[in-house]
């Protein structure tokens, strides 16, 4: 779907089916240097069962207009515009990836009554980026994104593990991110690291809310989510075993399941 927010193109995928604004909406957002593509089962399954859904590119990002934003206040900022933009209704629940998930925070926190619901996967109160990543992302050198991949991917799936015989999970992610490595990814971790407003905002929210942990996340480790489970005013956390930081693409089924028990009833 393809569409304009402040006057500069933006794309979103819906799942396969036209975005409904009669029904609630479902809106996800991407992490550092990806693009919608990563939410290619969760979309489909949640579009063809009775939501309406925005798996969004953030400004820069695949097919939405540059340049990238620079803040993650600004990210959750324009996803509610982007909402508002396609002609969505009152009702939403905000999914987040990564630094996606701080973005979708602070999405549902400015919205108020009108989030229905908030899931953030992968995420910590405050992510830090290593300087030696942000110098790779900034020069556009390869090991930005082979680094990422190695972090971001469990150890069970750095060795194959994946269901579907012949799929290479840790293949697709190295994909989505070396597009990101051409353009915003720098950007996105400088935004990343320089946030500091997570527990504020997560004191605002007032969704009942899911945190998604992989138990084998080095990025963002699920010991580390804690605090922002206590920030917020209901929130659950549920840690998916042998489970990397890349966990919707690399355990997309259990990603899957999570979110659609946590989202039964929720914008009914």
């Amino acid at each position: 779907m393809r569409f304009e927010v402040n006057g500069k193109g933006a794309f979103a995928a819906t799942g396969g089916r036209p975005f409904d604004p009669a029904r609630p909406a479902l809106i996800c957002v991407h992490g550092a240097g990806m693009d919608h593509t990563v939410w290619a089962l969760q979309t489909r399954y949640f579009a063809h069962h009775g939501w309406t859904v925005l798996a969004l590119d953030l400004p820069g990002h695949g097919g939405s207009d540059g340049p990238a934003l620079d803040s993650v206040e600004a990210m959750g900022a324009w996803v509610r515009q982007a909402l508002t933009a396609a002609g969505g209704g009152d009702q939403a629940a905000f999914v987040g990836h990564s630094m996606g998930a701080l973005a979708a925070l602070e999405a549902a926190a400015g919205a108020g009554d009108d989030a229905v619901a908030l899931v953030m996967l992968g995420v910590v109160p405050t992510m830090g980026v290593h300087p030696d990543l942000q110098a790779a992302a900034d020069r556009g050198d390869h090991r930005a994104v082979e680094t990422m991949i190695g972090w971001g991917f469990g150890r069970s799936m750095q060795i194959g593990g994946n269901r579907a015989p012949g799929s290479w999970a840790s293949g697709a992610g190295l994909r989505v991110l070396e597009r990101g490595l051409a353009g915003p990814l720098g950007s996105d971790l400088r935004a990343s690291n320089g946030y500091a407003g997570a527990l504020a905002a997560a004191a605002r929210v007032r969704c009942p809310a899911l945190i998604l942990a992989g138990d084998d996340d080095r990025m963002t480790p699920a010991r580390q989510a804690a605090p922002l489970a206590e920030a917020l005013a209901d929130a659950r956390i549920v840690v998916l075993p042998r489970t990397g930081h890349m966990m919707s693409i690399e355990r997309p089924d259990e990603t899957l399941d999570a979110m659609r028990d946590f989202l039964a009833g929720a914008g009914r």
